[in-house]
């Protein structure tokens, strides 16, 4: 079921106005979508993101624009003020409930790995894995178990659970997580030690020869 957001039109596109409706705690947005036109409104900041915290970043919303009826949107985009940390602008796209669509959800892995307990490193390269799905079936994210894995193992999206309300279009072989040996680390960084040494060794070099031509 959809959360209800109430917005309202902006006619008056200026920089002035703009500027005004930001002071007054509301966030300058947009909303489209497939044969539909765009249109500039706004939404209350603090509704805003309380929704999104509440109900995820892949809620539908159910956009209640004065003297219009509501449309079910979805936030595609947001910017913030990286001084202020506070919004700046959303854009809102328009879904149509019946049509799948491809969006980006937050991938939690869950459990110990055994390998971990001893005393091997999880390692986790992939925090979001695409999917498509209708609106209603998107979920709010995908948990892993990895308690089982052990030092050496690989668990790529090939190997997650299949589900019926949506589809993974990630590659087969990414991987979604590996439990590497405790040395590891350790042997990367003695490897590029010895490859910066040389480096350092012909720059030397180069200098002793300069000083050898200016003599």
């Amino acid at each position: 079921m959809a959360v209800t957001l109430k917005a309202t039109k902006r006619d008056d596109l200026r920089k002035s106005a703009t500027k005004q409706i930001r002071l007054d705690g509301d966030v300058p947005s947009v909303v489209y979508g497939k044969d539909k036109e765009p249109k500039a409104i706004s939404v209350n900041s603090i509704e805003l993101v309380k929704t999104v915290r509440d109900e995820g970043r892949n809620a539908i919303i159910s956009l209640d624009v004065e003297n219009d009826k509501p449309v079910d949107v979805m936030l595609h985009e947001y910017q913030t003020d990286p001084l202020k940390d506070e919004l700046i602008h959303a854009d809102f796209y328009a879904v149509n409930l019946k049509e799948e669509m491809d969006v980006s959800v937050p991938l939690t892995l869950d459990g110990e790995a055994v390998g971990v307990k001893d005393g091997g490193v999880l390692q986790q390269p992939l925090y979001e894995l695409q999917v498509r799905a209708k609106p209603a079936d998107i979920p709010e994210a995908i948990t892993v178990d990895v308690s089982e894995m052990n030092i050496g193992d690989t668990l790529t999206v090939e190997n997650l659970p299949k589900a019926d309300l949506y589809e993974i279009t990630e590659e087969l072989d990414t991987t979604v997580a590996t439990v590497v040996p405790p040395d590891t680390m350790g042997d990367i960084e003695e490897e590029t030690d010895e490859n910066a040494e040389p480096e350092l060794v012909d720059a030397e070099d180069d200098s002793d020869g300069e000083e050898e031509k200016n003599e």
